[in-house]
């Protein structure tokens, strides 16, 4: 009785002492991958981990440790990937603990109900695929979502300025694209693109939120334009 009492106990304590010794080099890795010399500025990159889920479990051992290291994560889920949603971010699991912190002002303004806009779509799109009869709200939930959807895929490198991001996210938030058929959106989106970079000095007022009535200005005439262009 007393060897076993001894032999669970030495277990548990090289199970603890695995576990802290896993902790420890998970926070060192990722607290400071590089750090520059005071000559240089004396700042710090943070690393990136990357950790595969089996059948998307964030529960499982190793994903919960560096969950619990790092200051978020952003979950790559594969049944996006494969409907042609890139980059295929899970808005539900996806985590950010600096929050608006590292968001300029212009962002803070009009995009706090990207997320929930995003997960309202997921939870509406799951419900039609059960039932063909939709209350209104639902439809335009499901209308706005796909359309917010497409504006925020992006081809490999070719990123967007943040001017481009606001004036996108800010016209899919409050329904500018609605109108829009979904096979038309990435054109329409691409002439938004061309007209906010033509404008970029102007998208960002003195005060550094976001010229709303330019920006609508600017979504019309790109809309306008992309019509034009489909009627040749």
């Amino acid at each position: 009785m007393l060897i076993d009492k001894c032999l669970c106990y030495y277990v548990v304590l090289q199970v603890v002492k695995l576990t802290l010794v896993t902790f420890f080099t998970y926070s060192r890795l990722l607290e400071r991958a590089a750090k520059l010399s005071d000559d240089l500025g004396a700042g710090s990159l943070t690393a990136l981990p990357i950790v595969e889920t089996l059948e998307g479990d964030v529960s499982a051992y190793i994903p919960t440790n560096v969950i619990s290291i790092t200051d978020g994560q952003i979950f790559l889920e594969k049944e996006l990937f494969n409907r042609g949603i890139i980059p295929a971010i899970n808005v539900g699991l996806s985590v950010s603990r600096i929050g608006s912190a590292a968001l300029i002002k212009a962002m803070k303004q009009i995009a706090p109900k990207l997320k929930l806009e995003l997960a309202q779509f997921r939870e509406a799109e799951a419900f039609a695929s059960f039932s063909s009869d939709l209350e209104e709200e639902t439809i335009q939930s499901l209308r706005r979502g796909s359309r917010l959807v497409e504006l925020l895929k992006q081809k490999q490198l070719s990123p967007l300025l943040v001017e481009q991001q606001l004036v996108l996210i800010f016209g899919g938030l409050t329904g500018a694209f609605d109108a829009v058929q979904i096979e038309d959106m990435q054109a329409v989106r691409g002439a938004v693109c061309d007209q906010v970079y033509t404008n970029r000095k102007a998208i960002i007022n003195s005060g550094g939120t976001l010229d709303i009535d330019f920006a609508i200005t600017l979504i019309q005439t790109a809309i306008a334009t992309s019509h034009k262009d489909e009627a040749r």
